[in-house]
């Protein structure tokens, strides 16, 4: 037995993934445009991301690494620590932290038990940068993922098209 569910909301979504992307074959699958949903919205959130930190001259990992070290506090981290902790994953967390340090927002030091180990932590300057509010303009991070219930009352493609295009 074959059962059929027709389903007007999704049948009036679908597409407008295909449309934004300019795609004139319709996407298989359900799961397929989910991922892509979720890649196209993360991918927008970033660039909003970027245009907000570039007045600081940080990146993404850069602010990440910062936002980690005012977390670990007077005990800092070392480079494996930060790496675990990052949101996303960065091949050369040593090269990151120079550029940290040239800048004279971190610190390192060597342990006295273990002079392999390095710990960094940030410096006054860098404190100050990681605790500022750095959204001091309405982005898409404001309040957060808005639109979703916790019932799940909201189709994620929609909350996704609704941040990718300013409607938060």
């Amino acid at each position: 037995m074959t059962i059929f569910v027709v389903n007007d909301y999704y049948r009036s979504v679908a597409g407008k993934l295909q449309q934004e992307i300019h795609q004139t074959k319709a996407i298989r699958l359900l799961e397929e445009e989910a991922t892509l949903n979720i890649v196209r919205t993360a991918d927008v959130l970033m660039l909003a991301l970027a245009d907000v930190l570039n007045p600081h001259l940080l990146s993404a990992t850069q602010y990440n690494v910062l936002r980690i070290l005012r977390g670990a506090g007077k005990d800092g981290a070392s480079c494996k620590d930060i790496g675990s902790r990052l949101v996303a994953r960065d091949p050369d967390i040593t090269r990151l932290m120079d550029r940290l340090e040239q800048r004279g927002l971190v610190r390192r030091d060597r342990a006295k038990e273990d002079r392999r180990v390095v710990t960094h932590e940030l410096t006054k300057a860098g404190l100050e940068l990681a605790s500022t509010n750095i959204y001091d303009r309405p982005c898409a991070f404001d309040g957060g993922v808005q639109g979703t219930a916790p019932d799940g009352g909201q189709c994620p493609g929609r909350v996704f098209r609704r941040h990718r295009h300013g409607g938060y």
